[in-house]
């Protein structure tokens, strides 16, 4: 699969995820007596929105990779992928309603606790993977245009 089919097919699965997240969302300010949705409910479906687009900037700077395909696909499928796991844990702690801040200690999962190196260790691979993965790109980009 190139780096550019990989982000449309991104951009793809995360515009129907902000979709249906958004039916979801609806559907729970809706029947509330609130009218408001659970915050994870509410930051899933902004969130899909928001990555949808920018698995399509990630796609504009494919052609200025200063890497081989492979390379490039490296390059584009860390930050989506880590895009793809921040939404699949909004969606959960919508889910499972267990927490309006995944940051806030103790870290709830549903009724377990996950250990703060876990999540803090994994907030720092998606920085890396997020931000190593564009600044490869945006580099080439760099490189090529000015």
């Amino acid at each position: 699969m190139t780096a550019e089919t990989l982000c449309l097919l991104a951009a793809g699965l995360y515009f129907m995820t902000g979709l249906l997240t958004g039916l979801w969302k609806y559907r729970h300010i809706a029947t509330s007596d609130t009218a408001s949705a659970p915050v994870y409910v509410d930051i899933a479906h902004r969130a899909s929105l928001m990555y949808a687009f920018s698995a399509l900037l990630l796609r504009e700077f494919v052609p200025y990779s200063p890497l081989d395909a492979a390379g490039t696909v490296w390059a584009v499928g860390l930050p989506l992928l880590f895009f793809g796991l921040a939404i699949g844990t909004y969606v959960l702690h919508g889910l499972l309603r267990d927490t309006d801040n995944q940051l806030q200690h103790p870290h709830r999962l549903g009724r377990a606790t996950i250990p703060g190196v876990l999540i803090h260790g994994f907030m720092w691979a998606l920085v890396a993977g997020e931000i190593g993965g564009f600044a490869v790109l945006l580099f080439g980009f760099g490189r090529t245009v000015l």
